[in-house]
């Protein structure tokens, strides 16, 4: 037998999701759902990243946390008013001949949480950190966005432990198997259909992209939220190419001849906006040299380099330069 045909039998011919008992389990009283652990190891990297990155710009742990401790819950509040709100109303208030579903709106661990809607509100809550720390919101946006990106990716895994918003039926061997007794299991179909596993492609872009973002940011020193509207422009690609081919309820705007699902407008509006918006960024850092991290007068009164590392920042100019020349040492950067 050929290696070619040996690999072909090792490399399975699907993906398998896993049993239902898997998605969650028990702890005396307590019950463990593994889509919100996904979620909190997600938001656990983010941070981690964000922390790096907002060091190597003045920054320290302590402002990081007092900004994470209004943009968090946020942005949950926000991710699940999208889910209910925006992604399926007719479950969860019973609109034309359904049942309401209202008892499961503040049930987290069941899946539906909106990215857009929890950037979002997210965002709200950061800027009201940001005011209270002293940090400029698009300064914090810049240093946030690769780790968002891959709390994102791992956030998608708990999709897989749901066995939800998976795609279409395929062919292709990275099939994924669905369970034909889930709820989610569309009617009509073969027990033994495969489908396009959306959560994987997600997951891959968005770890890719926070890799793109962070050579960006190496090569270009993108300052003033400029490197934020690439993560939504970035983000917006690939959540257009995955919400078309998804399966699960999501309604359908038409404008023109066109009919898409509500998310995948979003989604290209957020590409849009992100476009315009680094335009106008970039017109506005043309020929400046400044790169603020903080609102005016809420500067430290000592800044402290860091070695520039992987995240792709370095320490702050004026630090930087009285390094270097010898008849600055003793003064304060002007």
């Amino acid at each position: 037998m050929s290696f070619a045909a040996q690999l072909a039998l090792a490399v399975p011919a699907s993906i398998p999701s896993p049993p239902a008992e898997f998605s969650k389990f028990s702890i005396g009283p307590l019950t463990i759902h593994a889509y919100a652990l996904c979620i909190l190891l997600g938001i656990l990297v983010a941070l981690w990243l964000t922390n790096k990155r907002m060091q190597a710009r003045g920054g320290n742990s302590d402002m990081l946390w007092d900004i994470a401790i209004w943009a968090i819950p946020f942005g949950i509040v926000g991710g699940r008013l999208y889910h209910v709100l925006i992604t399926d109303p007719m479950y969860y208030f019973g609109l034309g001949e359904q049942q309401a579903h209202l008892a499961e709106i503040p049930q987290l661990w069941l899946g539906g949480l909106g990215i857009m809607g929890a950037v979002l509100l997210g965002a709200l809550g950061a800027w009201i950190g940001c005011r209270r720390t002293g940090v400029r919101l698009s300064a914090f946006a810049d240093a946030a966005a690769p780790g968002l990106l891959i709390a994102q990716g791992i956030g998608r895994w708990g999709n897989w432990f749901n066995q939800e918003l998976f795609g279409s039926p395929t062919t292709l061997p990275w099939g994924l198997q669905i369970d034909p007794n889930s709820y989610n299991f569309p009617a009509g179909l073969p027990a033994d259909t495969l489908f396009h596993p959306t959560f994987l492609y997600e997951s891959l872009w968005n770890v890719a992209g926070a890799l793109v973002l962070i050579a960006l940011d190496r090569k270009f020193k993108l300052r003033r939220g400029a490197l934020f509207c690439c993560y939504m422009i970035w983000y917006g690609i690939g959540r257009t190419f995955t919400e078309s081919l998804r399966l699960d309820p999501a309604e359908i705007i038409h404008i023109g001849p066109l009919g898409l699902r509500v998310h995948q407008w979003l989604a290209i509006a957020l590409v849009i906006a992100g476009a315009i918006a680094l335009s106008l960024v970039l017109a506005k850092l043309r020929g400046q040299n400044v790169n603020p991290f903080f609102l005016p007068g809420r500067e430290p009164k000592a800044e402290v380099a860091h070695d520039q590392d992987i995240t792709g920042d370095e320490p702050p100019a004026a630090a930087t330069e009285a390094a270097k020349d010898p008849k600055h040492l003793g003064k304060d950067p002007q």
